[in-house]
């Protein structure tokens, strides 16, 4: 079996992170750390600095470092969830795609590879409502979601 494992960043991700570890011990099962760059979100951030900054001409090289920034950072988040992984005996590999996060995780989820996708119930905001991207996968997501809180 195959166990995908959302990362985003938030303590949430994590706590579902060491949840499929417990899971994948008992199964045997490998894990699948799963994580999506969404082009949007820089632009936005971009923007915002822009019009905070009155510096609009340079947006564009701005949306280019923070690219750059969420690619190293969300690299290096799972380098260091897999470092726990491996220390636990875990078969665990990693995944980062760039698109659209609703589209990247239901197509990864819905690929048939999988038997599980765990995934922390709130996101990086803090917000104590569920988190947004359930809302937009909990009803489309083909195999068992298991949501950790």
């Amino acid at each position: 079996m195959k166990i995908l494992v959302l990362i985003d960043g938030s303590k949430w991700s994590h706590k579902a992170a060491l949840h499929a570890i417990e899971l994948a011990k008992r199964k045997n099962a490998e894990v699948v750390l799963f994580s999506v760059l969404d082009i949007a979100e820089a632009r936005a951030l971009a923007f915002n600095f822009c019009a905070q900054s009155g510096i609009c001409d340079r947006v564009k090289d701005y949306e280019g470092r923070i690219w750059g920034d969420m690619r190293k950072s969300t690299q290096q988040e799972l380098t260091a969830i897999l470092s726990r992984y491996t220390g636990e005996k875990v078969r665990c590999s990693s995944k980062i795609m760039e698109g659209r996060i609703r589209d990247e995780v239901l197509r990864e989820a819905n690929s048939g590879e999988y038997g599980l996708v765990v995934m922390g119930a709130f996101g990086r905001s803090g917000k104590t409502r569920i988190s947004a991207l359930l809302e937009q996968i909990g009803g489309a997501v083909r195999p068992p979601l298991l949501v950790v809180r």
